[in-house]
């Protein structure tokens, strides 16, 4: 068979000719033809197939075979025709890829650029099919052609291919997820080649080789040399891999050997407590409410509540209806998670022991009062107030029922009585050994008494003292009034009457005896009053109130004047006439403060049952705060010669403490609890209402609300 010449096919045809698929070029063309003009274009298209270009694979098929026969008619193999090679793939029905386009296994995305999409097996190119729809046509085209929906295209070569219903049953079966060939049967039985029971005879009666029962010497020595590099270290084994989750429950993990459980900041998440018998759906007759009980319940507060439900009786596990608290519990539940604190406070080791400052001994600073001495009995109601002679021989004290009574300290023996028929605020002896006068506190006025104890010439020489004065010329306007005692007031020991207006708390005198203080109760600016004995003369030295005054002190060797409010305590300088420091007590109340004999240092108590100990040298705030007593403190005193300091309460209790101011500033004071002493019986919920040192001796007085006056030494 004489093969055509592809040089001369290519010269008689144009390029776009050339094209092996210049026959699909119609293909994409409008689908308004009639079913007469398809049957027209296969006709054609059949024609054209038959007479091929020179580079389509038929072509090729008819010259292998031109050259097969003409080896065959001048083969000396003539006549012995089974010796011949036939060819294998002539017979061959596989579905075989479109072997027209020679690019090979690429992305055909690579050709989306050119107007070729391949070449042939002479290396011509293969042109794309003419596409010149727009989207009007293709939609056009989808509406009107009835083959539209199984028409593909052909990445390899971009032609439309029409799929056959063979192809769109595979296409269907694949999509319902069942297998392609229509004939296979997966669920067919299986054919058991060997059988589960253990036969005499083997399926096979091979001998068995000599290498399954005797030792390889390849892996001995293989396993050998795996030791050797084992032993050496060059070789090391594996790890087992942690199957590490993704996630991990936060809470999980509260075993104490756990990674989270040995993590020291680890918080378990707190257990849910376990139900009882009340929310059992049957539960014991006495766990259920009466009607009584379930309306007090209701009428509780939620959180005053013993349970937050009430508990029910259902006759079966059918009858329980859907909890309605289900959601509030379990938000309640994530609350409790969610506000647990992520980080526990660490705890230092040390030894109790060593927290506590190392105290001396008590025994070791002696003196101090220890035990109760004398009682003095003689007042009928509370005694209010008490104040020590400056000699430390007589005792005053004033009383709820309307008296003051002088008292012999050695003896306890009541040498006086003084009636002013109301309740006594205060007392205060004059502390000038050479003046004996006691101011009293009684209403709305002060009485200025001549005690009339001890010797003749103090007694006249303090009369002389006061009648020495001596009326100015010119009258000025004073905030009080002084008023000479009568004669029956003067044969009872009243020599001076001080009328202030309003009824007045406390009275206290200034160290060197002329000049003494008084606090009134008002609520303006005239709280605080200062007196002049020997000229009768009162003034008020704060235009504006710096509160609700407590009480005040003199300082004992500075011109300083000590204001107690409610809250703090303000230091003033009489001499400029200011401010000089205000202390923060720290306390809700103050009821009572004392000064130092050094003048370095103040204390005061308080209501709230505190004891603030301020050192004026150190800062404005408490240097200790003292809470020994259990109910509010009424008094306090510091003892002139001892470093010793008291406080009586509401409880009873008298508590004496050593305290020791040192002269080098760098070393604070030593302050050492030293001895509870009690005596009194709580009166009306009252207990020690004043004390006050001995001026000489360790000694201490203590004024209760159960009318005695009592001795400690």
């Amino acid at each position: 068979m004489e093969q055509p010449s592809p040089s001369g096919g290519s010269e008689e045809l144009s390029e776009s000719e050339e094209s092996v698929y210049s026959g699909l070029e119609d293909s994409g063309s409008d689908s308004e033809s009639s079913g007469n003009e398809e049957e027209q274009e296969e006709e054609e298209e059949e024609e054209e197939d038959e007479e091929e270009a020179p580079g389509s694979p038929s072509t090729l098929q008819t010259q292998a075979q031109g050259k097969r026969k003409a080896l065959e008619d001048d083969s000396p193999l003539e006549g012995k025709q089974d010796l011949v090679v036939h060819d294998e793939y002539k017979e061959d029905s596989s579905d075989e890829e479109d072997i027209r386009n020679t690019v090979g296994n690429i992305p055909m995305e690579w050709y989306q650029d050119f107007p070729h999409i391949g070449y042939d097996l002479d290396g011509k190119k293969i042109y794309k099919p003419l596409r010149s729809k727009d989207e009007l046509d293709l939609f056009l085209e989808k509406m009107e052609n009835p083959e539209y929906w199984r028409t593909v295209q052909d990445p390899q070569t971009g032609a439309d291919v029409r799929l056959s219903e063979e192809q769109l049953a595979l296409v269907q079966r694949l999509q319902r997820g069942h297998f392609g060939d229509v004939a296979f049967d997966p669920y067919e039985p299986s054919v058991d080649f060997f059988t589960h029971e253990v036969r005499i005879h083997p399926v096979t009666n091979r001998p068995a080789d000599k290498r399954s029962f005797i030792p390889s010497l390849v892996e001995k020595e293989k396993v050998s040399k795996l030791v050797h590099a084992i032993k050496m270290g060059w070789i090391q084994p594996r790890k087992p891999r942690e199957g590490a989750p993704t996630f991990y429950d936060l809470w999980a993990h509260e075993d104490p050997n756990a990674v989270l459980g040995r993590h020291r900041m680890h918080v378990p998440a707190p257990k849910a407590p376990l139900p009882g018998h009340a929310e059992s759906y049957n539960p014991p007759p006495e766990f259920l409410l009466s009607p009584e009980e379930e309306l007090a319940w209701q009428q509780q507060d939620p959180s005053e509540r013993r349970l937050p439900f009430l508990p029910r009786r259902f006759p079966s596990l059918r009858a329980v209806p859907a909890y309605p608290r289900f959601i509030h519990e379990r938000f309640e539940r994530c609350l409790d998670l969610y506000l647990c604190p992520r980080q526990r406070k660490m705890r230092v080791n040390v030894d109790p022991e060593d927290l506590i400052p190392k105290l001396p001994r008590p025994r070791d600073l002696q003196p101090f009062p220890t035990t109760q001495a004398l009682i003095y009995r003689g007042h009928s109601s509370l005694v209010r107030t008490i104040s020590v002679s400056p000699s430390g021989q007589w005792l005053v004290s004033g009383s709820d029922d309307g008296t003051v009574r002088f008292w012999e300290v050695s003896s306890g023996r009541c040498l006086r009585t003084l009636p002013v028929g109301s309740v006594v605020k205060s007392v205060a002896w004059n502390p000038n050994p050479s003046i004996c006068l006691v101011a009293v506190a009684v209403d709305e006025q002060v009485l200025l008494v001549n005690a009339g104890l001890g010797d003749r010439l103090l007694v006249s020489g303090t009369d002389q003292l006061l009648e020495a004065w001596e009326a100015p010329q010119e009258e000025r306007p004073q905030p009080v009034r002084w008023e000479p005692a009568g004669a029956e007031e003067r044969a009872r020991g009243v020599r001076l009457r001080v009328q202030h207006g309003k009824s007045v708390m406390q009275v206290t005198w200034h160290g060197k005896g002329d000049y003494w203080a008084s606090v009134v109760r008002s609520p303006g600016g005239r709280q605080v009053l200062i007196h002049q004995s020997s000229r009768r003369w009162s003034q008020a030295p704060f235009r504006r109130s710096p509160g609700l005054v407590q009480c005040v002190r003199f300082h004992p060797l500075r011109p300083h004047f000590l204001v107690a409010s409610q809250r703090s305590v303000r230091i003033y300088n009489l001499l400029r006439q200011e401010l000089t420091k205000k202390l923060q007590s720290n306390c809700q109340w103050i009821s009572s403060m004392a000064v130092h004999p050094g003048g370095d240092n103040v204390i005061c108590g308080s209501y709230d049952s505190k004891l603030a100990w301020f050192d004026l040298d150190l800062s404005t705030r408490p240097y200790r705060l003292l809470r020994h007593h259990g109910r509010a403190v009424r008094s306090v005193a510091f003892h002139r010669r001892y470093p010793l300091f008291a406080s009586g309460s509401d409880d009873g209790s008298v508590i004496v403490c050593h305290g020791m101011v040192y002269n080098d500033l760098l070393q604070n004071a030593l302050l050492v609890p030293l001895k509870v002493l009690k005596g009194h019986a709580p009166t009306l919920d009252l207990g020690v209402l004043d004390v006050a040192f001995h001026p000489q001796q360790p000694w201490i007085f203590s004024a209760g609300a159960d009318g005695t006056v009592r001795l400690y030494t």
